[in-house]
């Protein structure tokens, strides 16, 4: 596929039935204790990741709306606690089975896009294996799109806010976008950085880097 060629939502559904039946197949070989590991999202374990990934890939409009009253009308505490309250009612073997029934759902919910779901499991991918220390390859084409959705949008990363005066440049494909000092590096640290996560700074190289930590440590 050539580089600045987007990918079509056909291959978007494909990419993300990929990313959902690797993930499992991941999660198949931890052990249980390995459920129980804190994720890189803020206090929720590996087990309530996949939870949420399991969710995400079948929204229902009435939940939602229940759930959103039950958070007083917090979208990322509805997000937390119904993937919590999910991961706490069922077995390690459920969740693994829901996960694997779920890998060819296209739903996406309302407001959000193929896209969405593909940058939300690529991410999320990356937010449980990252802490346990496993290497989980990111296609690039696949990581091109969802870092361009990403860019695109506003809430909830704001991306284009926080990154501000710094131009991305990615090492293994021709995406880059911005304009400032440079922050490098291949297109899943990128996306990683992007929605706001910190792992993989130390895999980031350029003046944008020095730049950015000066601002995240409020220096600047």
């Amino acid at each position: 596929m050539p580089t600045d060629e987007p990918m079509t939502s056909e291959q978007i559904w494909r990419a993300v039935a990929t990313e959902r039946a690797t993930l499992a197949e991941l999660l198949t070989s931890l052990p249980e204790a390995a459920w129980d590991h804190a994720s890189l999202c803020d206090d929720w374990r590996v087990r309530d990741v996949v939870a949420h990934v399991i969710l995400s890939a079948r929204p229902n409009l009435g939940s939602i709306l229940v759930n959103l009253i039950r958070a007083r009308g917090d979208l990322d505490r509805l997000i937390r606690d119904t993937a919590v309250r999910h991961a706490q009612r069922r077995t390690t073997g459920q969740l693994l089975a829901e996960l694997r029934d779920s890998i060819d759902a296209r739903v996406a919910a309302l407001g959000t896009t193929p896209a969405d779901r593909l940058m939300d499991v690529l991410v999320h991918g990356q937010d449980i294996a990252v802490p346990l220390g496993i290497a989980r390859e990111m296609p690039v084409a696949a990581a091109r799109s969802a870092i361009q959705r990403v860019w695109a949008m506003g809430s909830p990363f704001h991306a284009r806010e926080k990154l501000s005066g710094c131009r991305l440049v990615a090492t293994d494909d021709e995406w880059a976008v911005g304009d400032g000092p440079v922050i490098e590096g291949s297109l899943t640290a990128l996306l990683l950085l992007t929605t706001g996560r910190t792992a993989a700074l130390d895999q980031l190289t350029g003046a944008g880097v020095t730049q950015l930590m000066l601002k995240t440590t409020g220096n600047l």
